[in-house]
């Protein structure tokens, strides 16, 4: 999996106050837990836009006052009415045990279904894939190749990789079904 790196500095404060004073100077407050001791630190949001604004999952290696420690985004909050980073959650990665992460759909080959006038239309866009971290993927990739019209593939339909899909096995990632071109042509050779 790609690794993004980003700094930031230790804080000496954890409080209202100290975190206002951090956002009002262009960094967000951050927690990485998940090993020995939580550490309390900041880093430029500027920093932050290639980890939080990509439809990509991504591992983030933290340089915190030197010491560098691998890590994925736990939990983000944003302010409610100006969208502004409020805070970052960061879980420090340990390679014997499993994550959980949100890991993006990518959709290969070309339905015969859309060929003839299908509509493509896709469900789900991210999976809850579990696995150690050598083992996550970049993407889930989905083959659409065999769909035809009214073809759906599942969750349970996904090949069997070195993950764990936690997703339930019933839920439906893509489907093909009939555009309104292909339903009135279908109805007018019925007529026929």
């Amino acid at each position: 999996m790609k690794t993004i790196a980003i700094s930031g500095s230790l804080r000496e404060n954890v409080g209202k106050r100290d975190a206002k004073g951090l956002r009002y100077e262009g960094k967000a407050p951050a927690v990485l837990y998940g090993g020995t001791e939580q550490t309390h630190f900041s880093v430029l949001i500027t920093d932050l836009k290639d980890v939080i604004y990509t439809p990509e999952a991504n591992f983030v290696e933290i340089d915190i006052d030197g010491t560098k420690t691998k890590a994925i985004v736990k939990e983000l909050q944003f302010h409610p009415v100006t969208d502004v980073l409020l805070h970052v959650d960061f879980l420090q990665l340990d390679e014997a045990k499993e994550i959980l992460m949100e890991i993006p759909v990518k959709l290969t080959g070309v339905s015969p279904g859309v060929k003839m006038g299908g509509k493509l239309v896709q469900k789900l866009r991210k999976l809850r894939v579990k696995a150690l971290p050598k083992d996550m993927p970049q993407a889930v990739e989905v083959s659409i190749a065999k769909l035809e019209v009214g073809g759906l593939f599942r969750v349970r339909d996904i090949a069997k990789g070195n993950y764990t899909i936690t997703n339930t096995p019933e839920d439906t990632i893509v489907s093909v079904g009939m555009s309104r071109a292909l339903k009135q042509a279908e109805q007018e050779n019925n007529k026929k």
